[in-house]
């Protein structure tokens, strides 16, 4: 994202002036300066190898083992030389070191203030279990609500995402990793003030590395398997040329009608999956069938209605696909029972079969193909609406068609080089519905 919004960068401008406040009363701390320095040094060491070995997320048990042990401003000061000199990829890589580097100062700070107010410090130093988890837990509490009401901002701020969707699921999804991350810090903390020292609560470290690192592992295989999504997506695309961009606009609808019925946010991407590969069938189908301009005789048709079989049989490896394979198969189904390959009726169809068989049919009717011109958005919408209850479920269509008042579509002429439309009555009795 080259072009940040000027909100976005007000509202970076803002959180780092409250960064800047957060840490202004380092003057006045009466606290050794080593501790601060060895934390803030052993932070930023983890980002610079997380980045180097390509880890998932970041470290926060240094960071919130500093707000078990130090002042707030003191424990403040320890994110930050790890955060403005870690890697970034993605530019403007000013703007977003500043942005991390903001975040967690006021986070950590935050973090710190909640666990001295409940007499956390006292309960590290004694140490006093089980009270000292109650402290700690509160500041994780607040350490992960900041971190997400921070994020949801720059969200609808810079990535222009809804404000009423853009912190949905944050603070759930990252409650489990910070308070795991938490209890690491509690356990350095206490060790760092026990008769072992330092070097025992380094120790505690390791663990977490190891954790760490496969948990980094699970990222690397998910994106082999991404990538190759992606190779069997360019792939049909390559082979079926009129269609190239199809799968990911499919992906993207079935995206937006699955937010619409309110699914969580890990069903949504699995949706996505679906929708991008509901076609992946037709690498099994010959080349001249899925380019021909005329009529398709009975038997050619037979012959291309057997790819999402073919579909399926490529994507039933993919364990992580989960119910996306079931749309990859039943995306041709129709709610009266004459749709394809099985003939399944109403609710016997895979609600994410539903959604993508939508997603798909309203694609190809905006979208220029050797056999038809593309429809105006509110053509194909009124077609979809004829259709609901026989071809497609009511509640799948009503949903895209609020989403589509939401968002807007941008409809995609998908052949590089559009050819004469084939005769309407080729596909007579199928809206939209793609070979």
């Amino acid at each position: 994202m080259e072009a940040v919004p000027a909100r976005a960068r007000v509202y970076v401008s803002c959180v780092a002036v409250g960064a800047l406040i957060c840490l202004a009363p380092l003057s006045t701390v009466r606290t050794p300066w080593w501790p601060v320095l060895l934390l803030a040094v052993l932070y930023a060491g983890c980002e610079q190898a997380a980045a180097r070995w390509r880890f998932a997320g970041t470290f926060y048990p240094v960071l919130l083992a500093g707000a078990f042990l130090l002042p707030p401003p003191a424990a403040a000061l320890v994110a930050l030389p790890g955060a403005l000199l870690s890697p970034v990829e993605q530019r403007p890589r000013r703007l977003r070191r500043l942005w991390r580097a903001a975040q967690l100062v006021v986070g950590v700070w935050v973090a710190a203030r909640v666990h001295w107010a409940l007499g956390g410090r006292d309960a590290v130093a004694a140490p006093d279990f089980p009270f000292a988890l109650l402290p700690a837990g509160a500041a994780v509490l607040a350490f992960c609500l900041v971190l997400s009401l921070l994020d949801g901002g720059i969200l609808a701020l810079a990535e222009r995402a809804p404000v009423r969707r853009a912190w949905r699921g944050l603070f759930p999804r990252s409650l489990a990793p910070v308070a795991v991350h938490g209890l690491a810090g509690l356990m350095m903390a206490v060790l760092w003030r026990s008769p072992y020292g330092p070097v025992a609560a380094l120790l505690v470290l390791l663990p977490m590395c190891v954790s760490w690192w496969v948990f980094a592992q699970y990222h690397r295989e998910r994106a082999a398997h991404q990538a190759t999504i992606r190779a069997l997506v360019q792939a049909v695309d390559i082979k079926d040329e009129y269609t190239r961009g199809h799968s990911e606009r499919v992906g993207q609808a079935s995206m937006m009608i699955a937010r619409e019925l309110g699914m969580d946010e890990g069903r949504i991407e699995v949706l996505r999956f679906a929708g991008i590969l509901h076609d992946v069938g037709k690498l099994g189908v010959p080349t001249r069938l899925l380019r021909k301009d005329g009529p398709l005789t009975p038997e050619e048709r037979r012959v291309i209605e057997l790819h999402p079989e073919y579909g399926h049989e490529m994507v039933r490896g993919i364990s992580f696909l989960g119910e996306a394979r079931a749309a990859v198969l039943h995306h041709h189904e129709r709610i009266d029972g004459s749709g394809y390959p099985y003939g399944l009726v109403g609710n016997q169809i895979p609600e994410s079969a539903r959604v993508v068989a939508v997603a798909d049919a309203f694609d190809a009717m905006t979208s220029t193909r050797s056999y038809s011109r593309a429809r105006p958005v509110p053509v194909a919408l009124e077609e979809l609406r004829r259709c609901a209850g026989t071809h497609f479920d009511p509640r799948m269509v009503e949903a895209f068609v609020r989403a589509l008042g939401r968002y807007g579509w941008h409809p995609a002429v998908t052949a590089e080089e559009p050819r004469p439309p084939r005769p309407r009555a080729a596909v007579a009795g199928r809206p939209g519905v793609p070979r």
